[in-house]
């Protein structure tokens, strides 16, 4: 079975300060000064390959995670 966390789309830290977005295999895509600014980036980015977005802190947790793909499972309601 194939990993679906190399689909999805990471906003971290990056390790010379600034903001990274990285897709499958942790591969860098873009660097960005803030937070904010990989946030757009990162967004339209996921919404274009239609998975997930997950933004992590400064610490490396995930903070925010947004689903732009198809869920297999979406909730009723």
């Amino acid at each position: 079975m194939e990993d679906e966390r190399k689909h999805n789309i990471h906003i971290t830290p990056g390790e010379d300060g600034g903001w990274d977005i990285q897709g499958s295999g942790g591969r860098k895509l873009s660097h960005h000064r803030t937070k904010e600014e990989a946030g757009h980036a990162g967004r339209a980015e996921a919404k274009k390959a239609h998975t997930e977005l997950k933004i992590h802190n400064k610490d490396g947790r995930i903070s925010e995670s947004v689903s732009y793909g198809n869920d297999p499972f979406p909730p009723k309601g």
